[in-house]
């Protein structure tokens, strides 16, 4: 698999034309969009190139090849206008091997982050209350990478519980004295003599240039 890392485009559809050309060029099959997409947020300037509409517009024609997750800027009125969900607080994907788990970064903190999160966040109703109905409950996924945005600074780092920490940045809003970026994920799957590894790196907005990168 091959994955553009998106964040906190708050509405600048100069930013996500800008970022999506990087769809083709680095022969991507997907889109993992972190949330924060149309709204600018309040606490927020407007961006370069606002326009909410045009980033609908340009988000629509990768639709079917999105995975999305919803941002603390992310309105009900917002998951009308896109053409792909976005309702849900996060969303695990399984390839090659590796659990990435996808959230915006403000409800499940990255720091602490555990690897078996998801015994924990999927563990509801009163019949798994008890010790000892968790402890016979299946036991989840293990999670290795953790992607997140929320924060408009990248970050790939190891938290302190092992988990991957991928924060791609923002590409309209940036923090920290960074430039706009994004995030790029590939995976190569197994073989008969190579385990498989995959591959996290982030790039600046402007040409795409890596300034970042870690493999597992």
């Amino acid at each position: 698999m091959r994955a553009l890392i998106l964040s906190d485009i708050h509405g600048s559809a100069l930013a996500a034309r800008q970022a999506l050309t990087f769809f083709e060029k680095f022969n991507c099959d997907k889109i993992f969009l972190l949330g924060d997409t149309l709204y600018h947020g309040p606490r927020n300037p407007l961006p370069a190139g606002h326009g909410p509409m045009q980033v609908v517009e340009a988000l629509a024609p990768y639709k079917d090849r999105i995975v999305a997750v919803r941002g603390n800027c992310d309105a009900d009125v917002d998951l009308m206008m896109l053409d792909f969900p976005i309702e849900n607080e996060y969303k695990v994907v399984a390839d090659c091997g590796f659990n990435l788990f996808m959230s915006h970064g403000h409800i499940f903190m990255p720091e602490c982050f555990p690897k078996d999160a998801l015994n924990a966040i999927e563990s509801t109703g009163a019949s798994q209350s008890s010790a000892q109905s968790q402890a016979s409950a299946p036991q989840k996924q293990q999670i290795d990478v953790y992607l997140y945005g929320h924060t408009h600074i990248w970050k790939l780092e190891k938290n302190f519980r092992d988990v991957l920490l991928v924060n791609p940045g923002s590409t309209s809003l940036p923090k920290g004295g960074n430039p706009p970026t994004f995030g790029f994920y590939e995976s190569t799957p197994a073989t008969a003599n190579e385990p498989a590894h995959a591959k996290f790196s982030i790039h600046t907005l402007e040409d795409g240039t890596e300034i970042a990168a870690v493999s597992i």
